[in-house]
């Protein structure tokens, strides 16, 4: 994992050194769950590294799969996305990964959602895409509550369906066109930094 590395010293064509690994910048990775999906049962999980001097990059992936043919009920789904982003303000200069935050993102999932009645289902990737912006409050000395909200464009095919005589039977399929909110996040993050593994062990 990125944290884990360490700066080696580094020295120029005179042979002065320049940089080692106690001086240097560290690095940061964070840890993270979106508390939305965790409230209407969808465990996830998020990684985020950071690179350069303000930026980010991270990934976010989710998995459910709960039912009862019984009672017709069915709650499935499983994606994740990709992003990257700006970090802004003084904050963020105090506090890595903490303040303001823009940034582009990239969506791609799958679902099958039914509760007693008409189901909707898609059983191929349906994908988005757009701009995002966000605020991530410190909350512990590692621990970070981020709100994000993203706009953009969300496409691909899905299907209606109903249960008769213990079967699903297909409606219809359409062709989805969403322009609006396709990312929300409540998001507890977890920070942690290269200076936490030094070399010889955990200190």
């Amino acid at each position: 994992m990125l944290f884990l590395f360490q700066s080696v010293v580094a020295q120029d064509k005179n042979g002065e050194v320049t940089q080692t690994g106690e001086n240097a910048r560290p690095y940061y990775m964070a840890l993270k769950t979106n508390l939305l999906y965790t409230a209407v049962a969808i465990p996830n999980i998020g990684l985020e590294f950071t690179f350069g001097k303000d930026w980010t990059v991270g990934a976010n992936w989710m998995y459910a799969w709960w039912h009862n043919d019984h009672k017709y009920r069915y709650w499935r789904t499983y994606g994740g996305d990709l992003y990257v982003r700006k970090w802004l303000g003084k904050r963020h200069k105090e506090q890595v990964l903490s303040g303001h935050h823009i940034g582009l993102y990239g969506q791609a999932l799958t679902y099958d959602f039914a509760w007693g009645g008409r189901g909707y289902m898609s059983n191929k990737w349906n994908y988005a895409g757009g701009v995002e912006y966000g605020y991530s409050l410190p909350i512990a000395k590692r621990l970070n509550l981020d709100f994000t909200i993203g706009v953009g464009y969300m496409g691909g095919l899905y299907k209606e369906y109903e249960p008769q005589d213990n079967h699903y039977v297909w409606q219809i399929t359409k062709k989805r066109h969403w322009w609006g909110p396709t990312k929300a996040e409540v998001s507890l993050v977890w920070i942690l930094d290269s200076s936490m593994w030094k070399k010889g062990g955990h200190q």
